[in-house]
């Protein structure tokens, strides 16, 4: 597949202002993982065909039939019909095959597979106001997920020539090798991150949080739930953002975040080297690359 660097500033351009809409996940156990996610992030679930959908206050998710740790497919939200048009034209030039969408909230959305088969979705959708939920719910918007992979320099560049990401952050081992990178499509500083790994694989969802006493407060809803925090908190050296993470019943990763960094147009992208404290500059990082 070629890169389209006719159509790199304007497509990068059109993808500005966009973010994460909603993510569908793959479980052997989904009506299970469904319940989790209603009691832990206080979604409504209504079932659908194949699996169940949850909705709360900027946060969706779809459950489907699948492996642990997959992705079914992530949708992003573009900021308008023209920027729609100008994706499609750029993933026509990359030769990229346009596929139908398999999100029932995006029925008619540009879908295209990555190079390691993952599906992304793209349509253009204004944010809706919050849905009602059961309980208590605290705010946190649905911001961005983490896939791990056996080639992730190829993901990263699928992202950045392809579908028109920038890059907002490096990390790299001693030998100058790229382990992960930080890719964003608005001005927050990823939307979007691939690790270097022994597998393909989804590693971890996140959701954005107001402020670090909003992530006390969130600490505070988990033990309510009897959830426990299984890394946090602390805070990220990428992104400069506050975080706690949880594991789901399928043991995927879960991250509530805060205060992640916006970054200014034109800004190089940053290097940062592989060790704990770029994961966390408080303490403990968990180095899955």
């Amino acid at each position: 597949m070629s890169s389209p660097k006719s159509a790199v500033g304007a497509a990068g351009q059109a993808l500005l202002q966009g973010g994460l809409d909603h993510l569908c996940l793959g479980s052997p156990a989904p009506e299970e993982l469904a319940r989790f996610y209603a009691r832990a992030l206080g979604l409504s679930l209504t079932s659908t065909e194949g699996g169940w959908w949850g909705e709360g206050s900027q946060r969706r998710l779809h459950f489907v039939a699948g492996a642990k740790h997959s992705l079914g497919y992530a949708a992003y939200r573009v900021a308008s019909a023209e920027s729609l048009d100008a994706l499609r034209r750029r993933l026509f030039e990359a030769g990229a095959a346009v596929l139908p969408s398999p999100s029932p909230r995006f029925p008619r959305g540009l879908c295209v597979r990555d190079p390691d088969g993952n599906h992304l979705v793209f349509d253009f959708a204004p944010e809706t106001e919050a849905v009602s939920c059961p309980g208590q719910v605290r705010a946190a918007r649905l911001q961005h997920f983490v896939v791990a992979s056996r080639n992730a320099s190829r993901i990263s560049g699928f992202f950045q020539d392809v579908l028109g990401f920038q890059l907002s952050d490096n990390v790299v081992d001693e030998q100058g090798a790229v382990r992960t990178s930080f890719l964003r499509c608005s001005e927050e500083h990823h939307s979007f991150a691939v690790f270097q790994a022994p597998e393909n694989r989804l590693d971890h969802h996140c959701y954005e949080a107001n402020d670090w006493n909003a992530i006390r407060d969130w600490g505070d809803s988990m033990a309510g739930e009897r959830i426990p925090i299984v890394w946090g908190p602390g805070r990220h050296g990428p992104g400069n953002n506050l975080f706690l993470f949880i594991h789901d019943s399928d043991g995927n990763w879960v991250e509530i975040s805060a205060e992640l960094e916006h970054v200014a147009t034109g800004r190089p992208a940053g290097v940062w080297p592989h060790e704990e404290r770029t994961l966390n500059t408080w303490g403990r990082g968990f180095l899955r690359s």
